[in-house]
């Protein structure tokens, strides 16, 4: 196979099955988290629970005082790839081509640079979890897969934006493969919670405010 019928299956039937994967997957794990079992709660409800469910989202996504330091390479990482992915120019068409929907792009040597902080974070983050007694100790081999699965679409992107390692036809195929395995791979992993934190913060930030505990 030429590296023009790689980059041809890439964006085109693997593209298409990955989505499919991705979707369905993402749709199971939302079911099961609102299916899941639950005895009725016969208390008297002592306070509200949509508002509490949100500020729980919310002040849950804020590392508490003196913890940023551990935190801030995360932070760095997960918004810089979402910046990536969402306002670089060709990503911007390929939404545009498939959903017809489409925004302004951040300028090209803007995007560069946060992919290199975005690989710089993610680098960092896991020489933390090399180095710290305790997150080695609680890693897995689905962590490290996920960090992996993470890093390759930023590397291989950058790669192929910049003409290196590789002919440019065969590093953009293998950079949307990247993205192909990502998606199959993200709602079988520790990566769902990308979208289904929202649901488990916002019950436990519910079911307090029902209690009258603000969290």
């Amino acid at each position: 196979m030429s590296a023009l019928e790689l980059l041809t299956w890439a964006r085109g039937p693997a593209l298409q099955a990955a989505l499919v994967i991705f979707i369905v997957g993402m749709l199971i794990r939302i079911l099961e988290l609102l299916l899941i079992g639950r005895k009725k709660d016969l208390s008297a409800a002592r306070g509200g629970q949509v508002g509490a469910g949100l500020r729980t989202i919310i002040t849950r996504s804020i590392p508490v005082s003196g913890t940023w330091k551990q935190h801030l390479s995360g932070y760095v990482w997960h918004i810089g790839f979402i910046v990536v992915l969402l306002f670089y120019a060709p990503h911007i068409q390929l939404f545009k081509e498939g959903f017809g929907i489409a925004w302004p792009a951040l300028p090209t040597s803007l995007i560069d640079v946060i992919t290199i902080v975005t690989m710089a974070a993610l680098v960092f983050s896991l020489f933390m979890r090399f180095t710290d007694p305790v997150r080695r100790m609680l890693s897995t081999a689905g962590d490290y897969f996920a960090w992996v699965v993470t890093f390759l679409p930023l590397l291989t992107g950058y790669l192929a934006f910049h003409n290196v390692a590789a002919d440019y036809t065969l590093m953009l195929a293998l950079h949307i493969m990247s993205v192909n395995l990502l998606l199959v791979v993200f709602p079988f992993t520790k990566l769902a919670h990308a979208v289904t934190f929202l649901f488990s913060r916002w019950y436990n930030g519910a079911n307090a405010g029902r209690k009258g505990v603000r969290v």
